[in-house]
């Protein structure tokens, strides 16, 4: 470059990379320069934080972010319901006699089993050797269904027989119970019109129904099973030590 008499000037160095860093207009560029990336980087890093694994459980009721994603606020609830529903069945179950009070069966009565299933569910023993044979085959509930509905017959008390009534529609014909019965539509919407006023024979038909499935279902396989034989081969035995050799079974 030349001046404006003509004379060479030499040209200025150039700058260092950074020379006006040390100076206080530099230092004050940095300054700004860090505050803005740090404020940048505030709300990205506070993100992962909503959304993260670890902290699901703080942000129960949310909508899930993604499809992997279950708010903790509908499990717990579902957790809870669950939880109180078999808590409540299991009391129920627990105030069920584990069977019925009765002597030992005879042999001669204990053959008749054999003979018809309504000579079966007449004495308590049978209905017990019955219940206990039903149990293996996970079907007690249509035994359990049945006696519920002779107690309720037995009823005259209007409030007793409302309670029974909700507790026998919950337990056996509740589409929602674990021990529902196997029912028609006729007879289940039958059942759901007379249950505002129900009385103690709400539930013959369904009676009727369960009864006839258990002799045509279960009642062949009980005659014919070694829970039957060996309570006929064990009198027989008691019979011989008593000196009784009638209808002995072999």
């Amino acid at each position: 470059m030349r001046t404006a008499d003509g004379g060479a000037r030499a040209a200025a160095p150039p700058r260092a990379r950074g020379a006006d860093r040390g100076s206080p207009m530099g230092s004050e560029r940095m300054e700004m320069r860090k505050r803005q990336v740090c404020a940048a980087q505030g709300p990205a890093a506070s993100a992962p934080g909503q959304h993260g694994v670890g902290n699901r459980g703080s942000n129960a009721c949310c909508f899930c972010w993604c499809c992997c994603c279950s708010c903790s606020c509908l499990t717990v609830r579902n957790q809870e319901e669950q939880r109180l529903r078999s808590t409540s069945y299991e009391l129920r179950t627990e105030d069920l006699p584990t069977c019925e009070e009765s002597p030992a069966p005879a042999l001669e009565e204990a053959s008749a089993w054999a003979q018809s299933f309504d000579k079966l569910m007449l004495t308590p023993a049978g209905r017990n050797a019955f219940r206990e044979f039903l149990r293996t085959e996970f079907s007690e509930e249509n035994m359990l269904f049945w006696m519920a509905c002779e107690e309720l017959k037995k009823e005259a008390n209007k409030a007793v027989i409302e309670e029974k009534a909700r507790i026998i529609y919950e337990d056996y014909v509740s589409i929602l119970s674990p021990k529902e019965v196997s029912l028609d539509s006729r007879v289940r919407e039958t059942i759901n019109r007379s249950m505002a006023e129900p009385s103690p024979h709400i539930f013959d038909d369904a009676q009727l129904q369960v009864y006839t499935l258990m002799h045509r279902d279960s009642y062949p396989r009980f005659v014919n099973s070694a829970l039957y034989k060996d309570l006929l081969r064990s009198l027989s035995e008691e019979a011989v030590e008593a000196g009784d050799v009638r209808n002995i079974y072999y």
